[in-house]
């Protein structure tokens, strides 16, 4: 289990040298008169699972949360920073199988905050990026009930530091899109003509499954068959795995190499910067690259050899 406190001790006096930090700690909104028969609901961001990169104001609302209901993708190190006391209740959610449909969820949300308890909604992610929370604050509003918002890291940002791939740059790319790979009904997001801008970085939530028929559909919409592509698997923790490759190349890979999800899919040129970085990135030492970084992943002759890189 996971001591908070001395994560917070060790924080403060190792990482945050010659700052003087200070935090407001306030059970309610300033300017909001607390209803005593309702509760409130917390929408928290537990980021990529690193609890290094958790905020403080997430760690501080968890560990006064009378219920947490928690996501798949929320690691056990996070978890184990609530509230001792706080009922946990997993209602996880992971490809087709949920362990309780959005609107089970929504109601429980509802039930708890009405008993007048501390809910936090904890979220792997950011909960505002493909974490439909705001779907579930729509229902809380509905009710009356007072929430809270507090970001995370998502999936994009953590894959990119941890790997070294911008995931824009002056010099590849001006813009970011990010995309999810199903649409509301479990449809594939398909419309491929939306990504074919060059100096475009465009990064595909819960797309590994469809990774065959993203990049066949990107290929025959136009977008060029040696558009640098990476695939991150685990972003950010001890088991984060890491594929280059090409648009045209990459599928093949994968079947090959078969990393695990949660995984993100990084389209753009900015995926070439990972082998300048590679030898000098500490947030990538003890992760494994499932590629050769010495190979350029533009030259078409080449096919990427699979080594394991302490």
């Amino acid at each position: 289990m996971t001591d908070s406190s001395t994560f917070i001790a060790a924080l403060t006096s190792q990482n945050l040298p010659n700052i003087n930090c200070h935090i407001r700690v306030s059970d309610e909104p300033s300017g909001i008169e607390k209803n005593v028969k309702t509760g409130t609901v917390h929408l928290v961001g537990a980021g990529s699972g690193d609890p290094e990169l958790l905020t403080l104001k997430a760690l501080r609302v968890m560990q006064k949360a009378d219920v947490v209901l928690y996501d798949s993708l929320v690691s056990e190190d996070i978890l184990d920073m609530c509230a001792l006391t706080a009922e946990k209740i997993f209602v996880g959610k992971r490809r087709a199988n949920h362990a309780l449909p959005q609107e089970g969820i929504n109601e429980l949300l509802v039930k708890h905050a009405l008993a007048g308890k501390t809910v936090v909604r904890l979220k792997g992610g950011d909960p505002f990026i493909f974490g439909r929370g705001g779907e579930e604050l729509q229902e809380v509003v509905r009710h009356g009930i007072f929430f809270e918002s507090i970001p995370g890291i998502t999936a994009a940002s953590a894959a990119a530091s941890s790997t070294g791939i911008p995931l824009t740059h002056r010099d590849h790319a001006q813009t970011v899109k990010f995309v999810t790979a199903y649409k509301k009904s479990g449809a594939p997001n398909n419309n491929y003509d939306e990504h074919l801008d060059s100096t475009q970085t465009v990064v595909f939530y819960m797309g590994l499954h469809q990774l065959d028929e993203l990049t066949e559909g990107l290929i025959a919409a136009g977008r060029d068959s040696k558009t640098p592509f990476a695939v991150i698997s685990h972003a950010s923790l001890p088991t984060q795995q890491l594929l280059i490759g090409t648009l045209d190349s990459i599928a093949k890979q994968q079947a090959e190499a078969k990393l695990p999800t949660p995984a993100l899919l990084i389209m753009g040129d900015v995926v070439t910067l990972y082998h300048e970085f590679a030898d000098y990135n500490l947030g990538a030492f003890g992760k494994r690259a499932v590629c050769n970084i010495k190979q350029s992943i533009t030259d078409k002759h080449l096919i990427p050899t699979f080594e394991s890189v302490a």
